[in-house]
């Protein structure tokens, strides 16, 4: 059985083989040489599949891993890239009502934006009058502060963050290198926030794309993955391709799945004090019905009264 991260989440990352469903279960069918060897899944322990470049899977082999409840999703080399996601039926909508109940109260997008604030600066003491205003201009400072001293490092002059894509050109290499890193980062925070079951379109900071919660839970890992990365290529005459490569070869992005779940189930309930609170799966046996005085109720049941 894999290793569990997360309490109870697991992913599971395969390229170049081919995914089937035998006799015994699924198997992945690794081709060296002439011979064909096989690796099982263990899909009852599986919370996330990722697909990478290379991978074929078989219908019925799609269909076991939909009925154990695992979540599968297409993806490049080591996760660089999230192209899409299969989500099983089964998949609670535990964190997906949390996000939405937060992002749809101004307040609590508010408070979300902040606690995303703190934990991107853990020195930050913000004043509790704070508005989503001021917040971006505080962010604007610490991060031009961050700029000038990775460039200090690297002994480069003035730094000036370039996201015009029809400017592409004419970027430096640590502008190329940051775009690239940042689009490795996406990738495998959009992943993690599929696997989930949370919607990338919504987040409580940026707006307006359907990644604007993945743009939300990239940045609170920036500062310390995709920056230095980029200032430290300041001189690659690659700066793109190098860092990609070093973000895979490093296998830097799957390890952080576990703590982008952590810590995005830790924005969502602020209040959460033990493990089953942060547990990613709150299965459910069968569909609750809304109420909003008294909660879920049980389906299946007739609410009539009486003999009508």
């Amino acid at each position: 059985m894999l290793p569990r991260v997360a309490d109870s989440l697991s992913f599971l990352y395969l390229d170049m083989v081919r995914v089937v469903q035998d006799d015994t279960g699924v198997c992945a069918q690794i081709q060296a040489g002439d011979r064909t060897d096989l690796v099982y899944l263990p899909t009852a322990a599986l919370s996330c599949l990722l697909l990478g470049p290379g991978v074929s899977i078989t219908t019925p082999a799609l269909t076991t891993l939909a009925r154990h409840g695992t979540t599968v999703v297409c993806v490049g080399a080591a996760g660089v890239r999230t192209y899409a996601g299969i989500l099983p039926d089964s998949l609670t909508t535990h964190w997906l009502e949390l996000q939405t109940t937060a992002w749809a109260d101004s307040d609590r997008r508010l408070h979300i934006a902040r606690r995303m604030y703190e934990m991107r600066f853990a020195d930050a003491d913000l004043p509790t009058t704070v508005d989503l205003d001021q917040l971006r201009g505080m962010e604007g400072q610490r991060m031009k502060a961050l700029y000038k001293i990775l460039a200090q490092q690297h002994g480069i002059g003035r730094f000036r963050r370039n996201y015009h894509p029809d400017q592409w050109d004419t970027q430096d290499p640590v502008n190329l290198a940051l775009s690239a890193a940042n689009s490795c980062l996406y990738g495998i925070v959009h992943a993690a926030l599929l696997a989930l079951g949370l919607s990338p379109a919504l987040g409580f900071v940026h707006a307006g794309t359907q990644h604007a919660f993945v743009y939300d839970i990239a940045d609170l890992y920036k500062a310390e993955t995709t920056l230095p990365l980029a200032f430290a290529l300041h001189q690659s005459p690659h700066p793109e391709q190098e860092a990609r490569r070093r973000f895979r070869d490093n296998l830097r992005l799957l390890r952080l799945l576990p703590r982008i779940v952590r810590d995005t189930q830790h924005l969502l309930t602020p209040e959460a004090t033990t493990a089953a609170d942060h547990s990613e799966r709150h299965d459910v046996d069968m569909v609750h019905l809304w109420d909003p005085k008294k909660g879920t109720l049980p389906a299946g049941v007739n609410y009539a009264g009486g003999d009508r």
